[in-house]
C-alpha cells in the first residue's frame, strides 16, 4: 500500500529481522569504511533493544561480527543531565547523552582508517559513575548496532503512534513523552543536522557546551539557547511502525 510515496507493509519481527540482515551482509560502508554503522532507534516502548538483539544474532549466523552499542551507556552525569530535574523532557531529548563520548569511542573508530576498536559503554547511571569497561575490537565486516543520530549507513526507525507509545510507556515515565514528540517533529520530520535555536536557558555561568559537526570534524560552541547535533551524511532509512494493541 502505499501512503505519501511511502510503501506500507505488514510484516512480522522475523521478517524484518531476516530482511534487515540480508540488506545489511549486501551492503558497503558509503564512506569506504570496512564497517557498517546502523542506527536502530525509537522510544523504549517500540522495543528497538529486542530488534537489535534479533538483528545481532541474524547478522552472527550470517558470518558477521556484531557491536551493540547502547545509547544509555553513555549518559551524562547526573549533575549535568539532571540539571534542570529529573523530569525535564526537554533536557532529557537535549542534554542526557554524551554524544561527544559517543563520537570520540564509538563512531571515530570505525571511520575509514580507524582501529575499529570502541568502548562498550562509559557511564553507570546507577552508580553514577564510569563504568571502567575493556575495549571491544571489531573486526573488519563488523556492524555497529546503536540508536540516535550520527553518520549511519542505515537508519531504522521504530514508530508509534503518539496514543500507542503513551499507552506502552509505564507511567513513571511518561514525563519522556514530550521529548519523543519534539524528536519526531524536529529530527525526523527535517532530518539532515545542523544548529537550532531553542529558546531553553542559557547554561551556568562556566559551564561550556560542545558538539562536534559529524560533516567537518570541528568542534563548535553553541551559545545559550542554541543546540546542535551531528550532520550525518546521506543514509537510508526505515521507519517501521510496530504492531500493537
Amino acid at each position: 500500500m502505499q501512503n505519501g510515496g511511502v510503501r506500507l507493509e505488514a510484516i512480522t519481527w522475523e521478517r524484518l529481522t531476516d530482511a534487515l540482515a540480508e540488506r545489511l551482509v549486501a551492503m558497503p560502508a558509503k564512506d569506504g569504511s570496512p564497517w557498517l554503522r546502523v542506527a536502530l532507534d525509537g522510544a523504549p516502548a517500540a522495543s528497538p533493544g529486542e530488534l537489535a538483539a534479533r538483528l545481532a544474532e541474524a547478522l552472527r549466523l550470517r558470518g558477521r561480527a556484531v557491536h551493540k552499542a547502547g545509547t544509555f551507556g553513555f549518559l551524562r552525569p547526573a549533575s549535568l543531565r539532571l540539571e534542570y530535574g529529573r523530569e525535564d523532557p526537554d533536557a532529557y531529548h537535549d542534554e542526557w547523552f554524551d554524544r561527544q563520548a559517543l563520537w570520540r569511542e564509538v563512531f571515530q573508530p570505525l571511520e575509514p582508517g580507524g582501529t575499529g576498536r570502541v568502548l562498550p559503554d562509559l557511564w553507570d547511571p546507577v552508580a553514577d559513575r564510569a563504568t571502567r569497561s575493556a575495549y571491544v575490537q571489531l573486526p573488519p565486516g563488523g556492524v555497529l548496532l546503536l540508536g540516535h543520530w550520527f553518520p549511519f549507513d542505515l537508519s531504522v526507525h521504530l514508530k508509534l503512534s503518539p496514543g500507542a507509545l503513551a499507552r506502552r510507556t509505564p507511567e513513571g515515565e511518561r514525563w519522556t513523552l514530550p521529548a519523543f514528540a519534539r524528536y519526531e517533529a524536529e529530527t525526523l520530520a527535517r532530518g539532515g543536522g545542523g544548529c537550532r535555536r531553542t529558546g531553553r536557558r542559557p547554561p551556568p555561568a562556566g559551564l561550556e557546551r560542545t558538539a562536534l559537526s559529524a560533516r567537518s570534524g570541528r568542534s563548535v560552541r553553541p551559545g545559550p539557547g542554541v543546540r546542535c547535533r551531528p550532520s550525518a551524511r546521506p543514509q537510508t532509512s526505515w521507519r517501521i511502525s510496530p504492531r500493537t494493541r
